[in-house]
């Protein structure tokens, strides 16, 4: 009897060592450093990696430098949680964007870590990749935020990647000290010099996750938006991505980027502010220290520094200085919704703030935005917002148009998150992500039908484009190619199909005013 229970035990012992041994094959993947293990959902067969470095800890010395390699390691590294988020101030939340919208988990210089989902079986396979890099106007926010989970991607055929990269003063200071100690006599994009890192990380190794490197879509919103444009306009991209999507980040008027020499004085003013007379003590400092006290009004974010980012993103477009790739690109109906003044201004003030802005041109403005009581100027500010914003977009794609020979799709998002006790947020900014991703159940909303419709039919155009280059496929309502000579864009949302950009009379006013030298970039808020 005891011999029977001891061979019974045997062989259960000997078939759990097998499944778990299966396990390990299926969830272990040899990376040019070394060896990582992340988990599988049984459920839905989507394997996930998290926290995998991309490049060295950029700690010490190496804080302000070029990212550089991992170091190999031995053995199997574990790479079931998410790695630290870079340097930021942590919110938690604030308003539209709740918590799953925003960074959780731990802060750390030593946070080049980017995830991947994939649902493929093995190595042979080789499906189109998405790289999504996360918004947060460069000075927050992090690829393991909960409504960037590739997981649902992945499942429709796509390896998902997210990623992490320096923000703020760690990310994009400039100091003439910091320009003469760099091979490339810049300083300041290290951010983007990231995200290069982790797009040659993709190139790489790839393949070991069932994804073609020869088949990368970058994707980002906001500030990832940003950088989509950045990257399409740097020689150090070129090969390494073959499309690009841009959510809430095409315009003719966004923020002017800074030069090298401009930067360069405001990281003296910095170091000033610090009391630090050389590179040496800045470097000798800690985050907290960096990162407290007064200092000059300083907006860290991507320069052009002559060497990644030769010029700005715009003129190298209009220059025909850019990686010709098809690209899809939109915003939302309410991208400045998170403003206390938006649809909030009384008559007065709007008119205001309209003759501040338009000059001579206000009336005009104002007779195709009247706004004679404080209820007709609320409609007025949300309907004016929307339709410059378009407007702007569909100039920024006529003037792609003119030095490309790809094509590019235009979208408008108009669907709200059902959010009861905070109707006034609209389609506000960043509020298409959970449905590009089907994280909608990552939020506690009490979500229709509709949503789910619109979840999925994003699903299918983002997918569509990462794997063809056009995001039309079976099923799902034709979306043209954009057609400068159109007046069009494509809404998704409340609606679904091609519908024209404004009036014509709206249409025409801010053509004028965009592309006059009275318009002031940055002026509209993404």
């Amino acid at each position: 009897m005891k011999s029977t229970r001891l061979k019974i035990f045997i062989l259960l012992t000997m078939f759990a060592a097998v499944l778990v041994g299966r396990v390990a094959a299926q969830t272990q993947v040899v990376t040019t450093a070394g060896t990582i293990e992340g988990a599988l959902h049984e459920a839905t067969g989507v394997r996930s990696f998290k926290g995998v470095p991309y490049a060295a800890p950029p700690v010490g010395e190496w804080r302000w430098r070029a990212p550089r390699p991992v170091a190999r390691w031995r053995g199997v590294r574990q790479t079931q949680r998410f790695g630290a988020a870079c340097i930021q101030r942590v919110a938690g939340s604030r308003l539209p964007w709740s918590s799953e919208f925003m960074v959780q988990e731990e802060i750390s210089e030593d946070c080049l870590f980017l995830n991947v989902w994939t649902a493929a079986s093995s190595s042979r396979e080789r499906r189109p990749v998405l790289v999504y890099i996360h918004g947060g106007g460069y000075q927050e926010g992090s690829g393991a935020v909960e409504v960037y989970d590739g997981a649902k991607l992945a499942r429709h055929g796509l390896v998902v990647v997210t990623i992490n990269y320096r923000l703020g003063l760690f990310g994009y200071l400039a100091h003439p000290e910091l320009s003469a100690e760099s091979k490339s006599k810049s300083s300041g994009n290290y951010g983007m010099l990231d995200q290069l890192a982790a797009l040659r990380w993709v190139r790489r190794n790839i393949a070991a996750f069932g994804g073609d490197p020869a088949l990368v879509t970058i994707a980002g919103q906001s500030a990832g938006a940003s950088s989509v444009h950045n990257l399409i306009a740097s020689p150090l991209a070129k090969g390494l991505f073959q499309r690009a999507i841009a959510q809430s980040g095409s315009s003719v008027s966004g923020l002017p980027t800074p030069t090298l020499a401009e930067a360069e004085k405001a990281g003296q003013a910095f170091a000033k502010a610090k009391a630090a007379a050389s590179l040496r003590e800045l470097r000798s400092m800690t985050p907290e220290q960096l990162m407290s006290g007064a200092v000059p009004s300083i907006r860290f974010a991507p320069i052009v520094d002559g060497w990644a980012l030769p010029q700005d993103a715009l003129a190298a477009v209009i220059a025909g200085h850019h990686h010709d790739l098809p690209v899809l690109t939109g915003l939302n109906a309410d991208e400045a919704s998170s403003q206390p003044t938006y649809g909030r201004l009384p008559a007065v003030d709007f008119k205001k703030q309209a003759a501040d802005r338009y000059g001579a041109r206000t009336p005009d403005f104002l007779r195709l935005y009247p706004a004679p009581t404080d209820a007709e100027a609320s409609i007025a500010q949300k309907e004016a917002s929307r339709d410059r914003n378009r407007v702007s977009m569909h100039l920024w794609a006529t003037r792609r148009a003119l030095t490309s020979r790809t094509p590019a799709w235009t979208y408008y998002f108009t669907r709200a998150i059902p959010w009861p006790p905070f109707p006034q947020y609209g389609a506000f900014h960043t509020g298409e992500v959970p449905y590009v991703f089907g994280t909608t159940d990552r939020l506690d909303r009490p979500w229709q039908q509709k949503d789910h419709d619109v979840s999925a039919l994003m699903m299918g155009y983002w997918v569509n484009f990462v794997t063809s280059g056009n995001p039309n496929g079976p099923g799902l309502t034709n979306w043209p190619a954009f057609d400068p000579a159109r007046d069009t864009t494509f809404e998704i949302g409340e609606n679904t199909g091609e519908r024209t950009i404004t009036t014509p009379e709206r249409w025409q006013f801010f053509r004028e005013y965009l592309q006059s030298s009275q318009v002031v970039r940055g002026s509209i808020l993404f």
